[in-house]
């Protein structure tokens, strides 16, 4: 055994019980946020002895490397240490080189040689707030790849080529490997489309999707997406990205509308709005911006963008959108989801045989601070119905409970949907609930109430599937 792999069996033998079970799942907590910092990270320990190094999660890429110990012209420094390689190098006859320089690209004299590669990097993203330029000590590649790391743990035989995150719109989450944390039921997978490219192999690619506005179909449609948690933003192609500034503009900007057009002075995020009203939080304004939609015409699902996936609040009053326009910077017609629109939701990205790859789209607003309570948020849906060609989640009947106990309200079939602002039922249903609250607290002097007097007489909903 060479020194390469006796140090990679040295590491992951301490993050994985070896035996000869079934393959495991570990569970990372994850440090980084949207804005200011523009990245997530998780602490992973690397050699032998093993080191601590801070990696930037990356769907988008399938190579995991550290900055080296090395002479390097424009390499930001991490705040703790760099790597120093001790002979431990990848050899060009391993089958790893194959994978980072694929036929034709891949030759060599010497099996023994250096595997020596070349990789540029992503979307020339420049730092997206006021902090400097991110000093971590690496980056995590847990792309569709075969020398991502989530691939070489899984030929080890020690998980299941699955991979999943929860980043929290507060900051930090927790990523996952394996599939020990992905529940056999309540979930909307949407296959992987296949490439022969080996550049294009590498990303977790789906589509043909559909965009809504406010739960309406619009004129972008048949768009291919990538799931990049390397990506602080979400890009689309121009022809989209235009159609949605016009969308979200005509809107909210006009005579008699709350929001009007700023000057941005971050040339990161260039379309931005002040309020008439002052705000600190995208959840402070979410009531006058409406959900978008991307509906996935194979699988038949939707995922929707409420407004705090796509808007980001860069100073008090000013809030600007974090959907960016990717052919301007290359990207042609390729269109990324970024952590903007992952935060909240729980994407796993499922690699199995060649024609069974998914990605499985996380409900919105999914407990990212907390991966034992993670599935709080998930809802065995029935279906997807269907009302003027607008698809939405539609739960298998409900019946309604009041403070614990069953009503006669029964057999609704219920509908959930970032848009509205608040909840609807059907006359019957609502006439019951308007009776029912009433009923317990008429004749109480509410006008004098304290909180917590109103806090104790209120009962609790439940609704039972």
């Amino acid at each position: 055994m060479d020194v390469k792999v006796l140090l990679l069996f040295l590491l992951l033998s301490a993050i994985f019980s070896i035996s000869s079970s079934a393959p495991s799942s570990i569970v990372f907590p994850v440090q980084g946020n949207v804005y200011p910092l523009g990245y997530y990270t998780v602490k992973l320990a690397i050699g032998n002895p093993p080191k601590v190094f801070e990696l930037d999660i990356d769907t988008g890429s399938d190579l995991t490397w550290v900055q080296c110990d090395a002479p390097c012209s424009g390499c930001t420094i991490p705040p703790h240490q760099q790597y120093k390689p001790h002979g431990n190098l990848v050899k060009c006859g391993d089958p790893l080189c194959n994978g980072v320089q694929p036929p034709p690209h891949h030759h060599h004299n010497n099996p023994n040689e250096q595997c020596d590669y070349e990789v540029r990097c992503g979307y020339d993203q420049m730092n997206p707030g006021q902090s400097p330029p991110s000093s971590i000590g690496g980056v995590l590649g847990l792309g569709n790849g075969k020398t991502s790391i989530l691939s070489q743990l899984h030929s080890l035989g020690l998980i299941r080529n699955v991979v999943g995150h929860c980043l929290s719109s507060r900051g930090g989450g927790f990523l996952f490997f394996g599939d020990n944390l992905v529940p056999q039921s309540g979930v909307a997978w949407t296959p992987i489309l296949q490439s022969s490219s080996s550049s294009v192999e590498q990303h977790y690619r789906t589509g043909p999707a559909d965009l809504y506005f406010h739960g309406k179909p619009t004129s972008v449609n048949g768009l291919e997406l990538i799931f990049d948690s390397g990506s602080s933003y979400t890009y689309f192609n121009s022809h989209s990205y235009k159609a949605i500034v016009e969308l979200v503009a005509n809107d909210i900007e006009g005579e008699g509308k709350p929001f009007k057009r700023e000057l941005s002075e971050n040339p990161t995020l260039p379309v931005c709005w002040t309020g008439r009203e002052p705000f600190r939080s995208v959840h402070d304004i979410t009531s006058n911006f409406k959900a978008l939609g991307l509906g996935f015409t194979k699988s038949q699902t939707l995922l929707i963008l409420p407004p705090q996936a796509y808007l980001v609040v860069t100073t008090p009053g000013v809030v600007c959108l974090g959907i960016l326009d990717g052919t301007e910077i290359g990207l042609g017609n390729a269109n990324i989801i970024g952590d903007i629109s992952l935060q909240d939701k729980i994407p796993r990205y499922r690699q199995y045989k060649p024609h069974d790859n998914t990605v499985k789209c996380g409900d919105p607003l999914c407990n990212c601070d907390d991966p034992n309570g993670q599935f709080d948020c998930d809802v065995e849906y029935a279906d997807q119905g269907s009302s003027h060609g607008v698809q939405h989640y539609k739960t298998r009947p409900a019946d309604l409970f009041f403070n614990g106990k069953s009503t006669f309200v029964k057999g609704l079939e219920l509908i959930f949907d970032g848009g509205p602002s608040y909840t609807y039922f059907n006359s019957q249903a609502h006439t019951a609930l308007v009776q029912l609250v009433t009923n317990d607290i008429e004749g109480e002097p509410l006008c004098r109430a304290t909180d917590s007097d109103l806090l104790e007489r209120s009962k609790a909903f439940q609704i039972s599937t």
